[in-house]
């Protein structure tokens, strides 16, 4: 399975791989929220790991080290992509879903590590 490498030439929807989990949430995310959504990781690839809060935060607890969420809001919507810092310019896109409330679901940061760490395995 591969994950969205967000490197600084990339485009978000420019070249499919067979399975790319975060860039198929993106695309098929309404056509509003899908331009909020890219904007903001645009942001991320202009300011890389100087941008804050509100728009990034670090993922809290030692057993999601590295892990950080991208925090998109639409209306009462929360979208957030999961990703870590693979180069120091390559942000690896990891897991992406919606929510209703502010804290974010254990089995989206599962999902998030488990692809870190598969991701991470493959590399070596």
């Amino acid at each position: 399975m591969l994950y969205y490498k967000l490197n600084v030439e990339d485009s978000i929807l420019q070249k499919r791989q067979p399975e790319e989990p975060v860039r198929d949430f993106i695309v098929n995310l309404p056509g509003k929220e899908r331009a909020k959504v890219v904007q903001e990781i645009e942001n991320i690839r202009s300011e890389g790991i100087y941008l804050g809060l509100p728009f990034v935060k670090k993922i809290a607890g030692k057993e999601y080290k590295g892990l950080w969420e991208l925090r998109v809001r639409f209306g009462s919507d929360y979208i957030r992509i999961i990703y870590f810092l693979h180069t120091k310019k390559t942000f690896v896109l990891l897991h992406g879903f919606k929510k209703k409330t502010n804290r974010t679901p254990k089995r989206e940061l599962e999902t998030a590590k488990g692809r870190m760490i598969e991701y991470k395995n493959r590399r070596r």
